[in-house]
C-alpha cells in the first residue's frame, strides 16, 4: 500500500521525469456514451494533456479497447502522436494487459497520470490494480468522462478512497512546468493554453495582445 509520505511533500508532486502518461479509449463509441459533461470538452481536455506530456516529453500510451468496434481514436488526439499505433485490448482493465504494464516499467517511473473512457470501468478498473502494485496514481477528471454524472462521481470518489489523486488537465501541465523561468516549455504552455485553456486562454490572448501592442504593462 501507499503510504501517507507518498502523498505530501515536493516528491508527491508531477515532474516530466517522474510521470508516465495513459490515455485509455477515448474512442468515438465511448463518446457516444458519455453524458457526465459535453463529450466535446473531454476530447479537447484530452487533446491539450496530450500535447503537455509531448511538450514536456512524458512517456505517453495510447489504447483502445476493440478499435473495430468502437472506433479509432479521434484524429485531432492521434495526430498529437501520429507514428504511435495505440495498444487494442479486449480487457476492460487496461492492467490486465501485459503490453501497457511492461512499457511502464520500462519507464522505470512510478507516477502513472490516468484519463480514460469510462471513469466507473476503463479509469477506475486500472488504476486501482496500479495502485495495488505499488505505483503513485493521479486520474485527470475533466479527462475522463462516464456515462452519467452519477457514473463519474461515484467511480472519483472510490479512486479517492483507494488512494488516487484527482486532478485536472491544466492542473498536470502546470505541475509539470513549475517555474516560469524554465523558459524550454514556457511557449508550449502557452500555445496549448490558448487553443485548449477555455476562459484561460481567452485571458492570456487578452495580456499577450497587451503586450504586443504595446499596451498596459503588468
Amino acid at each position: 500500500m501507499n503510504t501517507k509520505e507518498s502523498k505530501v511533500g515536493l516528491d508527491a508532486l508531477l515532474t516530466p521525469e517522474n510521470s508516465v502518461l495513459i490515455l485509455i479509449d477515448h474512442q468515438p463509441f465511448q463518446f457516444a456514451n458519455t453524458r457526465n459533461m459535453d463529450p466535446t470538452m473531454i476530447l479537447n481536455n484530452t487533446i491539450g494533456l496530450a500535447k503537455a506530456a509531448k511538450a514536456f516529453k512524458v512517456p505517453t500510451i495510447l489504447t483502445t479497447v476493440v478499435k473495430d468496434r468502437g472506433g479509432n481514436l479521434p484524429q485531432a488526439l492521434q495526430a498529437v502522436f501520429p507514428d504511435q499505433v495505440p495498444i487494442d485490448r479486449t480487457t476492460l482493465n487496461t492492467w490486465e494487459d501485459s503490453r501497457v504494464v511492461d512499457l511502464v516499467k520500462k519507464t522505470g517511473r512510478k507516477k502513472i497520470v490516468f484519463a480514460a473512457l469510462w471513469t466507473e470501468i476503463c479509469l477506475a478498473f486500472p488504476a486501482i490494480h496500479a495502485l495495488g502494485d505499488g505505483y503513485d496514481v493521479y486520474v485527470v477528471t475533466d479527462a475522463s468522462g462516464g456515462v452519467s454524472v452519477e457514473a463519474h462521481e461515484r467511480a472519483i470518489q472510490r479512486l479517492v478512497q483507494a488512494g488516487a489523486v484527482p486532478l485536472t488537465w491544466m492542473g498536470v501541465m502546470s505541475e509539470w512546468q513549475r517555474d516560469w523561468a524554465r523558459e524550454a516549455t514556457v511557449g508550449a504552455v502557452a500555445e496549448i493554453s490558448l487553443v485548449h485553456g477555455g476562459s484561460t486562454g481567452t485571458s492570456l490572448a487578452w495580456e499577450l495582445q497587451l503586450l504586443t501592442s504595446g499596451g498596459q504593462k503588468h
